[in-house]
């Protein structure tokens, strides 16, 4: 199975500026993240950035990377540049991996390029089941329930599914009930290259404007989002200062 990596890198951070750039033992943290890509499998990796000082030190550890606009509202936007840049065909899949997770593990790259693969679907994805009743109720937790063939029927920060006996039973909702498919989902994705090609024609939906979840805008138009489950939990990306000193103590200089 072939699949490629695009990597968008963007260089501006309200909580973390110059994200991309930060170090982790000596190396930039996209350089790191590319460190994991490369352990997928994938035939090719491309860093994707909109400033020339990510390029540079990207390139200069070995990277190849695409010098993209600035203006794109979103990382699928700019992988959709890509596409059009690499001139890359319809089939192609390409999976978009987060700048910004330095710990990414690569079997789940590959895994989620070969549920697109082997789903037929439109885009991939991943979860991850939950058995804690707190993370369930957590609006920060994005939860998605499938159908018996692996797609995404909905993506929700709601508590979905829900179990209307076990939790009437349970005022405060302190448990889960046994056997309950709650996932969480994990923000990897994989796309057909004909799929970002269509993306920027796409109107909003009012979903999710409603839920702040961008992938609701494919379900909403019609697309298959296939899910992948994952044995084990990612570990978090790097989002703000806190995160950025918690990822440098796993990356100690040598």
């Amino acid at each position: 199975m072939k699949f490629k990596v695009v990597i968008p890198a963007r260089y501006a951070s309200a909580r973390l500026p110059a994200k991309p750039l930060l170090d982790l033992g000596g190396k930039p943290m996209v350089v790191r993240v590319v460190e994991r890509a490369l352990l997928s499998g994938a035939e090719e990796i491309w860093v994707a950035t909109d400033h020339a000082d990510v390029q540079a030190a990207a390139e200069g550890h070995g990277a190849s990377v695409l010098l993209t606009r600035a203006d794109h509202p979103s990382g699928t936007d700019r992988l959709a540049e890509v596409v059009e840049l690499r001139g890359w065909g319809d089939e192609t899949i390409v999976v978009n991996v987060q700048g910004d997770e330095p710990l990414i593990d690569p079997e789940l790259i590959e895994q989620t390029a070969r549920q697109l693969a082997e789903s037929g679907a439109d885009i991939a994805t991943a979860a991850h089941p939950i058995d804690d009743a707190a993370e369930f109720f957590n609006p920060n937790i994005v939860k998605v329930v499938r159908a018996a063939n692996g797609d995404a029927l909905y993506f929700s920060r709601a508590p979905i599914p829900y179990a209307r006996d076990h939790f009437a039973r349970e005022a405060g909702g302190e448990t889960l009930p046994d056997g309950m498919p709650a996932y969480r989902h994990v923000g990897l994705y994989a796309y057909r290259a004909r799929f970002l090609r269509a993306y920027a024609k796409l109107a909003p939906s009012p979903l999710e404007g409603f839920e702040a979840l961008e992938q609701l805008r494919a379900l909403w138009h019609g697309f298959r989002i296939s899910v992948v489950i994952a044995d084990r939990l990612p570990a978090r990306g790097v989002d703000t200062p806190e995160d950025a000193l918690r990822m440098r103590a796993l990356f100690p200089n040598v």
